[in-house]
């Protein structure tokens, strides 16, 4: 019985009775298409990361059928289509067989053609109320005439092949292929291909019924010679541990976690991919050289000092690390050393020093009032009087730390703070002295932009990391305040000028790293090591004319490492980097970068020095406009004692309760006051500086001050005393 003319006519009649709406083309289809991964990619365009977004569905980017095995497609279409290149759509010999066995109660498979298959996929309201009408499958048969009227037999192969389900969350050929096979689609050869194609009627089955069914195709197409193991690979195949994977290098995890947030979104990033691979690649060989020495983690990043861009954003080092997913260039870490150059920037903008000034480098004990605070060199030897210059560069612990008493700890927080460490998030008498040597939690990503803006003339300026207003989710702990915010001017360009050119002082700084090592470029660069406490932390951060590189070097876990320093550490990638941005590269076009020595700025002079006694070789020395001196005695001790308590600002409180020669309140300055040395309070001498003396206190605002034998003032404060009402 010939069911054509009856089926043809209640389809054109569905056809009649459907909604108008317009047909899809193929290269809509393609174009709607959206793949459940994003890609980061570089700033010519290049992929760096994938990361997938949508966990609902597998599904990689849209295979081309010239990228399909032929094998593949010859099983598919035995499989669900014998008569596809024969029909317009409809396969009405294979809908009549399959009536006919209805009738008589006889069950048999649908009589679905590929086309009415990639129909009901591309009709999703359809396809999510799903096909078991009569009237549903009419207007599946409609829908598929249509589209072969529009579309190529090898166009609808194609879209077939990409929207179909093949097994649990694995929809189209290239997620099918790599999840099941570990190959992409054109690699399958005849078994595989089969084993596919099976699982398009079920894709839920068991292996040895899939398998079962792929012998049968391969019997089909004269192969069932291949039919022996075929159980095993299905079972392998279908096992579930094969990955898949966009095709992309995956050399940037963490940033792209941080900037992909759609399905199918590839972002261009400001990262450059030649340097983002060498950076990790280098990354990766200095930290399994120093795995005996138990350093297994490392970060970096590399700015452009002029636009603010990110080159380089290198997290971790993947598999070397037990924490691969930490991102270090956003944890928060002890600074160490890194931290000292702001220090010296203020010191000098402020006044309080030059690069000249003597600093005596000598054990110092320090009466914080809760507790003596006892600084100690990175090396255990003291040299005595030195320069500041020869202080910072040699990054001595003890001059850093009366540095900080001179300028004050609230001074110094303020000016980090406007610096970018929007980490500093405790009151600045709550890090105390040790703020001079790290002892705050910082990120690689705010050392990096805080050196840039000493780069920079000491202006600060957000930074960015993609070519367009994409925003980045980088807002808290060691991102804060990286990204957003207006420039503005954190030291005057004079502060930062003197500290970049101690910085770059080879031979400043060879008393502790001697005159070579990897700090000492062949180009104009000002760089700075800093090991935290116990060598649970190492970093390198430096910046040339052009550019700032910034690496950190330890352990995810804060596990101390053995005998590695910021210069054995994190140094030599620092250089290898720094060193790719300069030297060019004339096989891809990339210009050789110079780096020259920073001109002076307005307020800065250059005066010729010495020293008496020569502790130090004479030489030309820069000054802040108006500090400029031409000889240098050794300072004396006095010039160091400041009043540590109370803290100017302080408010007491007196308590009712406690009797009134209980609550005397303690004087104390920072170091041993001279002989002749006295207190004041409102000015009136209260007793001599050179022992303990305690005063006390009376409601009101009050201004104590210390002076010397002469009669000078070297330091005041004011406070207030509050008086408590009784309960």
């Amino acid at each position: 019985m010939n069911f054509r003319p009856l089926l043809l006519l209640a389809a054109c009649g569905v056809c009649a009775s459907l909604p108008a709406f317009a047909l899809p083309s193929f290269t809509e289809v393609k174009a709607a298409y959206v793949p459940s991964d994003a890609w980061l990619l570089s700033r010519d365009g290049r992929e760096l990361q994938s990361l997938r977004i949508d966990h609902r569905v597998r599904r990689l980017p849209w295979t081309p059928l010239a990228d399909v095995s032929p094998a593949l497609v010859r099983a598919v279409i035995v499989s669900e289509d014998k008569r596809f290149f024969e029909h317009d759509g409809v396969d009405w010999r294979a809908i009549g067989s399959a009536a006919w066995s209805n009738f008589w109660g006889r069950r048999t498979r649908g009589a679905s053609t590929l086309t009415m298959q990639l129909a009901g996929l591309i009709d999703e309201d359809n396809r999510r109320r799903g096909r078991r009408s009569v009237f549903e499958k009419l207007s599946q048969a409609a829908f598929a005439l249509r589209l072969e009227a529009s579309w190529s037999k090898l166009q609808i192969v194609e879209a077939y092949l990409n929207l179909v389900a093949f097994r649990g969350e694995l929809q189209g050929v290239g997620a099918m292929s790599r999840g099941l096979f570990g190959k992409w689609p054109n690699g399958l050869e005849e078994r595989e291909a089969a084993l596919a194609a099976a699982l398009l009627r079920s894709p839920n089955a068991a292996a040895a019924l899939v398998a079962r069914r792929a012998c049968n195709l391969l019997k089909e197409t004269q192969r069932g010679g291949e039919c022996e193991g075929l159980g095993a690979l299905a079972t392998a195949a279908l096992s579930g541990a094969q990955q898949v994977s966009a095709d992309a290098p995956g050399v940037a995890p963490h940033l792209a976690r941080k900037l992909l947030s759609e399905a199918g979104q590839k972002l261009k990033s400001s990262l450059d991919a030649d340097l983002q691979r060498m950076a990790v690649q280098s990354l990766r060989r200095h930290l399994s050289a120093l795995a005996r020495q138990n350093a297994q983690d490392g970060a970096v990043v590399a700015l452009d000092n002029r636009s603010g861009e990110v080159l380089a954003w290198v997290g971790s080092s993947g598999d070397l690390s037990d924490a691969a997913e930490v991102d270090g260039v956003v944890g928060l870490r002890q600074a160490g050393s890194t931290l000292k150059p702001f220090l010296y920037a203020l010191a000098f903008e402020t006044r309080h020093l030059t690069p000249a000034s003597l600093i005596e480098d000598a054990p110092l004990t320090l009466d914080t009032g809760n507790g003596l605070y006892a600084p100690q060199n990175y090396e255990p030897d003291y040299r005595g009087w030195v320069s500041a210059r020869m202080a910072l560069a040699g990054s001595l612990n003890v001059p850093a730390v009366k540095t900080l008493v001179r300028v004050g700890t609230d001074p110094f927080h303020q000016r980090l703070r406007r610096a970018g460490f929007d980490s500093l998030t405790e009151s600045a008498d709550w890090y105390g002295y040790s703020l001079a040597l790290g002892s705050a939690d910082v990120s690689l990503l705010m050392l990096a932009n805080g050196y840039r803006s000493l780069a920079n003339g000491g202006r600060w300026s957000p930074l960015r990391v993609t070519l367009g207003s994409q925003p980045i989710n980088c807002r808290q702990d060691g991102c804060a305040g990286a990204f957003s915010g207006t420039a503005h001017a954190v030291f005057s360009p004079a502060a930062a000028f003197l500290v970049a050119d101690i910085l770059s002082d080879r031979s400043a700084r060879a008393g502790t790293f001697g005159l070579e090592s990897w700090l000492a470029t062949p180009y104009w660069a000002a760089a700075k090591t800093g090991t935290s406490k116990d060598m649970r932390d190492n970093w390198c951060i430096g910046f040339s004319s052009r550019y700032t590189v910034a690496v950190w070097v330890g352990n995810a876990s804060g596990d101390p490492m053995h005998e590695v320093s910021g210069v054995s550490g994190a140094a030599p990638v620092w250089r290898e980097v720094m060193d790719w941005l300069h030297r060019g590269d004339p096989a891809t076009g990339r210009p050789r970068q110079g780096s020259r020595e920073p001109a002076a700025p307005a307020g800065v002079v250059r005066a010729k020095l010495r020293f008496d006694p020569p502790r130090e070789p004479p030489r030309r020395e820069w000054f802040v406009a108006g500090t400029e001196t031409n000889i240098v005695r050794a300072a004396v001790r006095r010039g160091l004692a400041r009043i540590s308590y109370p803290a100017d600002g302080t408010v007491i409180a007196l308590d009712p309760d406690i009797p009134p020669p209980l609550q005397r309140l303690p004087l104390r300055l920072s170091s041993g006051g001279e002989s002749g040395w006295r207190w004041r309070m409102d000015g009136r001498s209260i007793g001599r500086a050179t022992a303990p003396l305690t005063w006390l206190p009376r409601p009101g605002r009050h201004r104590l001050s210390v002076e010397d034998g002469a009669g000078r003032e070297a330091d005041a404060v004011s406070f207030e005393v509050r008086a408590l009402k009784g309960r």
